[in-house]
């Protein structure tokens, strides 16, 4: 409670409600900072009164609330009394850091680079008129611009201006600090470019003389693909947004089979884009396999996983053998038959045995003929002597792998007898 209410009966709505108009009054009325200070702890006093008065509570929903009619004006007095604040030098210090944290974290383009030192250098200009300094620009370069705005933020600092006896430099300080800052926002920034001038920009069209595809990306796209420039090729699937567009670009990775596309390739791929997956198994990318890994268990998406499979096969990561070795015993049989597959494809010797228990049991003789297929394309002695056991097998597909892992054998065995 203030000074001067010796108990609460005197904390009614309409003495707190008489104060704030007070408040009000001697708002209006300050000219300095310190008046504003006094209204500023006037409001406080007013503030906590509020809190301790035993104010009535309304009866019904559409009786007004005392309490909340006394916050809500106390609320509007405190804007008030923070927007008659000012300005402060520390504001156009503020200004200052905003202008560099722009120049730095923005890309911009070769006009706007033009322009971002034009802002600066006029800037700097009217800075000394204002605080009659010595603030120049020494280069273009980004840490060029930064000092110079660091030379006047230094210099705002060392004349300690005071928000009541300096209030008119500070005020011209603030303009020419704004003017920095549309200065800035006017600049050409990258985003600023369609789509077409940032490939311009960056030379992808560089290789185009007369061409005859439509749209002119695609005949940049092929060329680029001739010259295995798989950077113009990622920079166009970065760019380019239609479904056509990004289908060739990813078709085009996959054919180039360029470790250097893999990030690109990435982003797609962890939404699931099995043309992004296939690619990643052509690069062979042992960075992808931790990703897809965590594909295998999708087995509400068998095109998913066959996808999954293959890449993993193709990159030839041993880490992946269990987990599709698992999926030899899901229902569907055509993701039997690609897990073995990539078991094959795959080499590692663990999958002999799984494999060989497919290749016994399996109701579907295609999935066994993968399997056979697979433990020929691993090749060691067991794997062969598994899959030539069945020779006389019911399936032909099978007899085929079968009777291809007998010549393996066979062959062994011969350049083992002329060793």
């Amino acid at each position: 409670m203030s000074d001067g209410d010796d108990d609460t009966t005197e904390l009614s709505f309409e003495s707190l409600d008489e104060r704030l108009d007070e408040a009000a009054e001697a708002l209006e009325a300050a000219e300095t900072e310190a008046d504003l200070d006094d209204v500023e702890a006037t409001l406080d006093d007013i503030d906590a009164d509020i809190e301790a008065a035993d104010l009535p509570e309304p009866d019904d929903e559409d009786e007004d609330d005392p309490t909340e009619e006394l916050t809500s004006k106390l609320s509007d007095l405190r804007d008030d009394l923070e927007d008659q604040r000012g300005p402060y030098a520390e504001d156009a210090v503020e200004d200052l850091e905003d202008a560099k944290t722009t120049i730095s974290d923005t890309r911009w383009t070769e006009q706007g680079e033009d322009e971002i030192v034009a802002a600066v250098e006029s800037f700097a200009e009217a800075f000394n008129g204002v605080l009659d300094a010595d603030v120049s620009v020494d280069g273009s370069d980004e840490s060029d611009l930064n000092a110079a705005l660091d030379e006047a933020i230094a210099a705002i600092e060392a004349a300690d201006l005071d928000a009541d006896e300096d209030a008119e430099t500070i005020a011209d300080l603030l303009e020419v600090t704004e003017g920095l800052t549309t200065g800035l926002d006017d600049s050409q920034e990258w985003d600023d470019l369609e789509v077409r001038e940032k490939l311009h920009a960056q030379g992808f069209y560089d290789v185009l003389g007369h061409y005859k595809d439509y749209p002119p990306e695609l005949s940049a796209l092929k060329e680029h693909e001739k010259r295995g420039n798989v950077d113009m090729i990622v920079l166009a699937f970065e760019s380019l947004q239609s479904n056509f567009m990004q289908e060739y670009c990813i078709e085009t990775l996959t054919r180039m089979n360029d470790p250097r596309g893999y990030d690109a390739m990435a982003t797609k791929a962890k939404r699931r884009d099995k043309g992004a997956i296939k690619a990643i198994g052509k690069m062979g990318a042992e960075e992808g396999v931790e990703m897809l890994i965590d594909y295998i268990d999708s087995d509400n998406d068998p095109a998913l996983q066959k996808v999954v499979f293959k890449a993993l096969g193709e990159i030839g990561s041993e880490e992946a053998t269990q987990p599709i070795a698992n999926k030899l015993e899901l229902e569907n049989g055509n993701v039997r038959s690609a897990a073995a597959r990539s078991l094959g494809i795959l080499g590692d010797t663990r999958a002999v045995d799984p494999l060989a228990d497919v290749l016994a049991d399996d109701e579907s003789d295609s999935v066994r003929a993968s399997a056979a297929w697979a433990l020929r394309q691993i090749g060691t002695e067991t794997a062969l002597e598994a899959a030539a056991d069945y020779a006389d097998d019911r399936s032909y597909l099978v007899q085929r792998e079968a009777e291809l892992a007998a010549e393996f054998l066979g062959d062994d065995v011969t350049h083992e007898a002329t060793v």
